[in-house]
């Protein structure tokens, strides 16, 4: 699977076409936004009953990229779960593929706006990480010291020509916000202001895909 390779506070980086951002020297793979167990949570509440295939799709795709890079260490970067109903609620198979995922390397779960705190599924729980210069917490601060990494946000940009959106990557020299991973997520777009205004002039987006594309945010 290909990769947008960037330097982003000293640290080499890249960001996948899957969505996951892999930091080769310290083998460590960050997703964000996983939202496991979202149409059993939309369900309960009486919102549109969605194919309950969310959750097996989202960790297939993360096996996918743990079995593809082995990393020593895996982060997940806030709102992992949709809510402490669907975490609960979680399939036993769920649970065992989790800790498949887990054994032999270092786990962190960072806390997101729907997750439930710590869950009985092993692994580290923090509100944020520091590594080699990066930190990664949910949500991007203000004013904030370059090297933020974060999700919350679930951004996505248009193709240039066929203006069509895809999940994307958003950097610029101070931070960066990860896609959403989990299948059923949808996103919010670049250039809504909420989100285009964390970012300097000439920030970068990355399209998910097929491929990762780069092109200029403005």
């Amino acid at each position: 699977m290909n990769a947008h390779a960037f330097t982003f506070a000293g640290c080499h980086l890249k960001a996948r076409a899957s969505g996951a951002l892999w930091m080769p020297e310290a083998r460590l793979l960050c997703v964000s936004d996983l939202h496991l167990g979202k149409s059993e949570r939309m369900a309960r509440r009486g919102g549109a009953l969605l194919p309950p295939y969310e959750t097996e799709e989202t960790l297939a795709r993360l096996e996918a990229e743990v079995e593809a890079l082995a990393p020593r260490c895996v982060v997940c970067l806030g709102d992992s779960f949709d809510d402490l109903g669907a975490a609960l609620a979680m399939p036993e198979g769920v649970r065992l593929r989790l800790q498949a995922m887990q054994a032999g390397r270092r786990w962190v779960w960072i806390e997101g706006n729907h997750d439930p705190g710590p869950v009985e599924l092993g692994g580290a729980h923090r509100s944020d990480l520091a590594v080699q210069g990066l930190v990664f917490r949910h949500i991007a601060t203000q004013g904030c010291a370059p090297g933020e990494v974060s999700g919350h946000y679930h951004p996505k940009h248009r193709l240039p020509r066929s203006g069509t959106s895809r999940p994307a990557f958003v950097y610029d020299e101070t931070r960066l916000i990860l896609p959403a991973f989990g299948a059923y997520t949808g996103g919010l777009r670049c250039e809504t202001p909420a989100l285009r205004n964390l970012f300097a002039a000439r920030a970068i987006a990355v399209l998910t895909g097929p491929r990762a594309l780069a092109v200029p945010l403005a």
